[in-house]
């Protein structure tokens, strides 16, 4: 599933140029962009989602609602950070099922090799079917003005989408044939 969501993010970031956010107190990487992948599983009626995203600009982030020093995916990590990652990623991306509004529950991370981002894990369960499906993605959007949201979808009978969010148009929606 990583594998998919890597090759097709690859693809798409080749095709779509990114501004660099160019400031004296620049952080380490460039850009600012998260991977998700959002999967329906029909066998387990469940939405389950992959995030990735950078642990810096996490914590920036979360740091500018005043909450610091959580020390993500470190042996120092506070043990309020996952509480408060959870919290973050629910206000910040947003899912309706045919129409009504979910609420997926956090279910952990892991940090990536290269220790720069970490993946999320996120599920929705009890989802008997999909025909619609509304996402919005404002995930960093609060702390960076250039940052993007690529976001692969596989829905019902494997239909796929596809969506790059960025401020401003961070709300999409999907409808699969049945």
């Amino acid at each position: 599933m990583h594998t998919l969501l890597l090759l097709l993010s690859t693809a798409i970031l080749a095709a779509v140029p990114l501004k660099p956010q160019i400031t004296p107190d620049a952080e380490w990487h460039e850009f600012h962009l998260s991977k998700c992948l959002i999967e329906y599983n029909t066998r387990e009626s469940a939405i389950q989602i992959s995030l990735h995203i950078f642990i810096d600009d996490t914590e920036e982030a979360l740091r500018r609602q005043g909450i610091d020093r959580l020390f993500i995916c470190t042996e120092k990590e506070d043990e309020s950070a996952e509480g408060h990652l959870e919290a973050y990623l629910t206000e910040h991306l947003r899912l309706e099922v045919d129409g009504q509004s979910l609420v997926p529950t956090f279910l952990g991370k892991e940090v990536t090799e290269d220790l720069m981002g970490m993946w999320c894990y996120l599920e929705i369960t009890g989802v008997k079917s999909v025909r619609e499906l509304t996402i919005t993605n404002e995930i960093l959007m609060d702390a960076f003005e250039d940052q993007k949201n690529l976001v692969n979808v596989i829905g019902p009978g494997n239909q796929k989408g596809m969506f790059l969010f960025e401020k401003g148009e961070s709300k999409e929606s999907l409808i699969w044939k049945s």
